[in-house]
């Protein structure tokens, strides 16, 4: 399977290298905003540097991989499925839900095959407890719990493009509410400050979230973000249910402990995503290597990457409003 890569930055560069590892694909062009950053990623992994659409272009080119800005996403991928070919877009496909609407009947009317970056799923502790959880482990899900925090908080110029936090950062923790809730949340209820920096604030967003979700039925997720944590990258899941509970906690630096007079010392988790979703990066390619080769469907989905969309964007106007605010998206 050949496959062109729109996109060379930090994440664009993981999968670059994630296929030209792998021995049932192969990666054949780069492309970036930035001469350089392809060229070395080429340089690195065979493949060639081309623009944008020489790849789009070339009907040798199976697949391709969108690892660039936002506000490209949507375009792209209606330049690739009209093109031909399957595509992977990392989240989101816009921060507009119009948009995205208008992107996925594109797709859908071109038949090709689109995935989209929601790599928590594929974490192999996640995916376990999920695994268990639909297996009946826990019995019938009663509350989901979501904690996400990161090490520091991003640039005040990233944030100002972000879409908020609820858009950026949370949108991950929406998606992983719906894997496991197994039910559409009906209402949304969030709250934010800017407590770890001014700046975010005076720009117009929050850096400390809470969100609380609610299905038909009467589950509940409850998600807890911030832009700080001194202790490294928090990552952990837990759902309770009728028989129990099932938890997926953080992954340290080391599996070493100490232990003296004052107790047990462990090192800090892992630093941030590009170590701790390591193996979900690697998963997530081998899901969508055999979406494009008809082995599975192709999951997640674009109306999951709309439905977190509009998820976000409920929470966004319940933290301005101060008012829960209701979804369907059970007709999407």
């Amino acid at each position: 399977m050949k496959i062109g890569l729109l996109g060379a930055g930090r994440i664009g560069r993981i999968h670059g290298l994630n296929v030209a590892a792998r021995g049932d694909a192969e990666l054949v062009a780069v492309t970036d905003a930035m001469p350089e950053a392809a060229a070395s990623l080429a340089a690195a992994t065979g493949a060639r540097a081309a623009s944008a659409e020489a790849i789009l272009a070339d009907a040798a080119i199976d697949a391709v991989l969108i690892c660039t800005p936002t506000d490209t996403h949507a375009e792209l991928i209606e330049q690739a499925v009209r093109a031909g070919k399957a595509v992977f877009c990392e989240k989101p496909v816009d921060l507009d839900a119009a948009r995205i609407r208008r992107c996925l009947a594109t797709v859908e009317t071109s038949g090709k095959p689109l995935m989209i970056g929601f790599n928590r799923r594929f974490d192999p502790n996640f995916a376990a407890l999920e695994k268990r959880l639909r297996a009946g482990e826990a019995g019938e899900i009663e509350i989901v719990t979501v904690i996400s925090r990161d090490p520091a908080p991003p640039p005040v110029d990233y944030v100002r493009r972000s879409g908020g936090l609820f858009r950026d950062m949370m949108i991950h923790d929406f998606d992983m509410a719906r894997f496991l809730l197994a039910e559409e949340p009906v209402e949304v209820f969030a709250l934010g400050s800017a407590l770890v920096d001014k700046a975010i604030g005076e720009a117009g967003d929050v850096d400390t979230a809470a969100v609380v979700m609610k299905t038909a039925s009467g589950r509940i997720a409850q998600i807890s973000n911030s832009r700080r944590a001194t202790y490294g990258y928090d990552q952990r899941i837990e759902v309770h249910g009728a028989k129990g509970m099932l938890r997926a906690g953080n992954i340290h630096e080391t599996t070493v402990e100490s232990a003296t007079a004052l107790g047990f010392r462990a090192d800090p988790v892992q630093n941030f995503f590009l170590e701790r979703y390591a193996a979900a990066y690697r998963a997530e390619l081998d899901a969508f290597i055999a979406a494009c080769t008809g082995k599975a469907a192709a999951s997640p989905t674009g109306r999951d990457g709309l439905k977190a969309q509009l998820l976000a964007d409920a929470a966004t106007e319940s933290a301005r409003t101060g008012q829960p605010v209701r979804v369907d998206l059970e007709t999407l």
